[in-house]
């Protein structure tokens, strides 16, 4: 099954580290978000990958180009022009970047890709959240629920220190609150080719407001209720908080490592 990222926006919330990169491919613990999300995907067997880029895609498509060289130890002959790598890290993926414009929205992105989707059920997921989500259980909920998309919902914790108070004195203070008990959109979808019928065409089209809001209403929008880690890198404070996580040992997404 093939995996598609979007990966293509500004993410102007983290302009310290978008001014120069693409949001995907700003670090979290020394490698690029995006890695970390195909990481994950990895870890559950699913290693062909389509990314939809956009804003700076060549460093994204010089990344992947230079992968082999990054992280392999290598010994280049300068006399004979030559490169021999010595021990390789690199991953089974078989990545295609698939360049759909600066500008257009996350249903424009989509329905560029479906040349290279064609008929068959297809995984995507956002270029900025992690998760330790079991895609294994998550494929098996969207088959029972016979939808044409499922979404994985979870609850991200309060952004705010809450109070309680009691005339006037503080009784109690919790710097990392939960958060209101809503469920939201966390990303990681699995969707049936049919998604395309209620993508309008056109770079404008969001896909979360026309697609998904069209299928929700016809009954076709199927959640899978995450309960465990789940994080969006929206912010410098959210990407912080992450790479603190990966240096701590403490991750809990990074499956691939407590294997």
């Amino acid at each position: 099954m093939k995996v598609v990222i979007l990966a293509g926006g500004y993410g102007t919330r983290l302009s310290e580290e978008t001014a120069i990169l693409p949001k995907p491919m700003v670090e979290v613990g020394n490698r690029p978000i995006l890695w970390h999300i195909m990481k994950i995907y990895s870890y559950w067997g699913f290693n062909e990958f389509i990314v939809l880029t956009g804003y700076k895609s060549h460093v994204i498509k010089d990344f992947f180009i230079n992968y082999y060289t990054r992280f392999s130890d290598i010994t280049v002959d300068m006399a004979q022009n030559t490169v021999e790598i010595h021990k390789h890290r690199t991953e089974p993926w078989r990545v295609t970047m698939l360049y759909t414009g600066q500008n257009t929205l996350t249903g424009g992105r989509l329905a560029m890709a479906k040349k290279m989707i064609g008929n068959e059920r297809f995984m995507l997921t956002y270029g900025d959240g992690v998760s330790d989500v079991n895609m294994h259980e998550l494929i098996a909920s969207h088959e029972r629920s016979g939808k044409i998309a499922t979404l994985t919902a979870v609850q991200p914790a309060g952004k705010y220190g809450a109070l309680s108070i009691d005339a006037n004195l503080v009784s109690a203070f919790n710097e990392k609150p939960d958060g209101d008990g809503s469920w939201v959109n966390g990303g990681f979808f699995v969707m049936e080719s049919a998604i395309f019928d209620h993508i309008p065409q056109g770079k404008e089209t969001v896909l979360e407001r026309e697609a998904l809001e069209s299928l929700a209403s016809l009954g076709e929008l199927n959640a899978y209720k995450h309960t465990g880690f789940w994080k969006s890198m929206d912010t410098l404070r959210d990407k912080q908080e992450l790479t603190e996580l990966v240096n701590t040992g403490n991750a809990p997404w990074m499956k691939w490592e407590q294997q």
